[in-house]
């Protein structure tokens, strides 16, 4: 199975679903926090969820709990960079355990992964979408119901295309 996003739509077998993009548009990544969802094909490296918020998560991939100290490395000054990190840390990152619950739900995608280049980009997720579809910095986002479904038809052949 492909999942497509273009045009603000994310498209995966008959389904079609309004998805929020980063505040730049799809284009080619140039650089950490340029705003551009990156175009192109990846993989889905793993299923991230907050158990206390999504019960019987059912997929196919590698799923793993958010907990508090989780984190994700987006300072190109770190060695650990666009990698899965604890909290504290010195350098800066996006804490995955939010209030907010758009990260209830997190499917990693494997940009800028093999090998990590510096500035290049970090942290490209699909994760649940705000109310409003509000612009992302740099990831896809829909919302939570149309989330839920698509993790239990997806598996470690699905590929992203973002086009």
């Amino acid at each position: 199975m492909h999942i497509l996003i273009k045009n603000k739509l994310l498209i995966y077998d008959n389904y079609k679903v309004k998805c929020a993009i980063g505040k730049r548009g799809i284009g080619i990544k140039k650089n950490e926090g340029d705003l551009i969802t990156p175009k192109g094909t990846y993989k889905i490296e793993g299923i991230f969820y907050r158990p206390d918020k999504i019960q019987n998560l059912r997929t196919k991939i590698r799923k793993k709990p958010i907990y508090k100290n989780m984190g994700w490395c987006d300072d190109p000054k770190s060695k650990k960079y666009n990698q899965l990190i604890k909290l504290p840390f010195r350098f800066n990152c996006e804490k995955l355990y939010r209030a907010d619950g758009i990260y209830d739900i997190i499917l990693v995608l494997d940009f800028n992964t093999n090998p990590i280049k510096k500035n290049r980009g970090s942290a490209i997720f699909i994760h649940i979408a705000k109310n409003n579809y509000s612009p992302t910095k740099g990831c896809v986002a829909i919302k939570r119901s149309d989330l839920k479904k698509l993790v239990k038809r997806i598996n470690e052949r699905t590929f992203v295309k973002i086009a």
